[in-house]
């Protein structure tokens, strides 16, 4: 079901008459401009219909038995609350739908969605592929992990030349090689060289590895840390994990579009960072030198697609 043109018209006619506002006004000739709140309502009407539309693709799947079991995923870098808040927002929806759960890589996840045993999943960035939408959601800030102990912890913040020969635990770089490789770019700018390193496929397990004190670490700032171990921001750089929603453009339960608009909203009302952009195709910046850039070169935070 979909909005045509005249349907547009003949409802915002409907709203200048039943509204305080006027939407157009007639000209001379009998030609009719929109004034500035006309201008806006055109922009916020069709989103609006696009909403409703997808509202009722909702209900009409769920009418005929369409979504009878979901399947979402998860990467290990991505906050698992917001992907027990999606879970849950989708129960409100269908509290009889069982929600299955899925954990594994990027890529995994992404191929899993092509072929139809996933319906869509969380995953952080860099990743593209033109049959998905990938939803940009948040930016969490990249931050060194390191034992309480660590003479660099006495720090209120740390410079990214002192991660020189002290950054030895990664995420394992096949379980993301295009992260593995951006973060490489990233260091090198900023003067660091990656030498022989310790890799682990779980945060659990890269706190793991620096409680024992095989080197410093980067993690999502926010991660749930061990009790001898605390992080520190790196000063002068606004490195950032970005976490994504994906799912297939065409096959995918008619309840995600809703459920993605809703859980912005949540982000948005429970003041976390929401990514500006919602995009199909996820966007990187190089960064010169790894450097904060000036305000007047850049309205907010850089972002730096690293993890997954």
């Amino acid at each position: 079901m979909r909005t045509a043109q005249p349907n547009l018209s003949v409802q915002a006619r409907q709203f200048q008459e039943n509204a305080s506002v006027r939407l157009f006004r007639k000209m001379k000739g009998g030609r009719i401009r929109p004034t500035e709140t006309g201008v806006a309502f055109k922009v916020l009407a069709r989103l609006l219909l696009e909403t409703r539309d997808e509202v009722i693709d909702a209900l009409i799947a769920i009418e005929r038995g369409e979504i009878r079991s979901v399947r979402f995923g998860c990467t290990p870098l991505v906050e698992q609350g917001l992907f027990q808040t999606f879970c849950d927002l989708h129960k409100e929806i269908l509290p009889i739908c069982p929600v299955r759960p899925t954990h594994g890589d990027a890529a995994h996840l992404a191929e899993e969605i092509l072929s139809g045993t996933v319906d869509a999943a969380f995953v952080t960035l860099p990743l593209r592929h033109p049959d998905l939408y990938i939803e940009e959601l948040r930016r969490d800030r990249l931050v060194v992990c390191l034992r309480r102990d660590d003479p660099l912890a006495a720090k209120a913040s740390l410079q990214a030349t002192e991660l020189q020969g002290n950054l030895a635990v990664l995420y394992h770089p096949q379980r993301h090689p295009d992260a593995h490789a951006r973060l490489q770019e990233l260091l090198k700018d900023a003067g660091v060289q990656l030498n022989d390193y310790s890799c682990a496929s779980h945060p659990s397990e890269m706190q793991s590895l620096v409680k024992g004190g095989h080197g410093l670490a980067l993690l999502r700032e926010g991660t749930t840390l061990d009790e001898e171990l605390t992080t520190r921001p790196i000063a002068d750089v606004d490195w950032t994990v970005d976490t994504a929603f994906i799912y297939h453009k065409v096959r995918h339960p008619k309840t995600v579009p809703i459920l993605v608009k809703r859980l912005m909203k949540h982000l948005s009302q429970n003041g976390r960072e929401v990514a500006p952009n919602k995009l199909s195709v996820p966007l990187q910046t190089p960064i010169s030198n790894g450097k904060r850039p000036s305000r007047r070169a850049t309205d907010g935070p850089v972002q730096m697609t690293l993890l997954g």
